[in-house]
């Protein structure tokens, strides 16, 4: 089995552990980044596809008969073309549950710092205004505790999960948008989109980008949410429609916001995003997933992914 990594460095592998993966093929080509032009050069004639946010569409499928399985370095897969993938006898294989305590350890920070306000905080500090305040402390920006408060969360799958079981630690309830047919197996409420937008102090997303979820986070969804809100999203970007946040944020409805991913990841230096007034607006670079710990999962699980296919069994397949 040939297998070629076509965006390598996304991994940042100096730091990681290849070799069984890479023992596990006859050849393992890297590239540490591929632009979309240079895709179908680079596939040809290999039988195993590893890709982290390369999109890989028909003609690509069409271009490489050889090929036999496509490796995602992680959990969504809207970047290939999965009929296509079907239609041409290609197996394709995620990774899952690989960074459930990162990705929820940055979730429970993000909510921290827009309830504290602790990056305003922290700018005043560096600035001096600190040193040159009068009182012993500065207390110029509102503080909440999260005990308490109601987070709502949509996604309910491991990472959802794990979101909850930190924000019950922290004595906040959990309420869960509730799906029909979905058999949950604990003890958390289940309620309507519309309930949960209503109810929230905190609102997180953790489900995953499909046609339908795309922008279900709208101008009417954030008008829902209280007054006074905060909205974090550890997710995918495109489930927000960011004008939309940005409006909630800039007429004063929300009290922050707090986002690991953006819809076009890296964001334009003129995005909105990054020039909304707000000061209550917390944006990390899509870094929740990346500890040490994680991104090693995600190499053992690809490894375990082709050896189970190359026995015929394979696992995590999604097409």
């Amino acid at each position: 089995m040939r297998a070629v990594f076509l965006d390598y460095q996304s991994m940042k592998p100096e730091e990681l552990d290849f070799e069984r993966l890479a023992g596990a093929t006859s050849e393992f080509v890297t590239h540490a980044a591929t632009p979309p032009e240079l895709v179908i050069e680079r596939i040809r004639k290999f039988d195993v596809v590893i890709l982290n946010k390369v999109k890989f569409e028909r003609s690509h499928f069409e271009a490489s008969p050889d090929l036999k399985l496509i490796l995602v370095s992680a959990t969504g897969t809207d970047n290939v073309d999965k009929q296509a993938a079907v239609d041409h006898g290609v197996v394709v294989c995620n990774v899952a549950a690989y960074g459930t305590s990162s990705v929820s350890q940055h979730t429970l920070m993000l909510m921290l710092m827009v309830a504290t306000q602790a990056e305003r905080y922290r700018n005043d500090v560096r600035a001096s205004r600190w040193s040159k305040s009068s009182m012993f402390c500065l207390m110029d920006y509102p503080i909440i505790e999260l005990e308490g408060r109601t987070l709502g969360i949509i996604g309910f799958g491991e990472l959802g999960k794990a979101v909850g079981k930190l924000a019950e630690a922290f004595g906040m309830r959990v309420i869960v948008m509730g799906r029909d047919g979905i058999d949950y197996a604990n003890n958390s409420e289940r309620v309507s989109f519309d309930r949960l937008l209503e109810q929230s102090d905190f609102v997180s997303l953790h489900g995953l980008l499909t046609e339908k979820t795309q922008k279900m986070m709208n101008h009417e969804a954030f008008q829902k949410m209280k007054q006074g809100s905060y909205f974090i999203n550890t997710a995918r970007g495109a489930l927000v429609d960011e004008d939309a946040l940005c409006d909630a944020l800039e007429s004063g409805h929300l009290a922050g916001a707090g986002l690991d991913v953006v819809v076009t990841e890296p964001p334009a230096e003129e995005s909105r995003l990054l020039k909304c007034t707000h000061p209550n607006l917390v944006i990390t670079p899509h870094s929740a997933w990346a500890s040490l710990e994680s991104r090693q999962r995600i190499v053992d699980i690809m490894q375990i992914n082709l050896e189970a296919f190359v026995e015929g069994a394979p696992v995590n397949r999604v097409a």
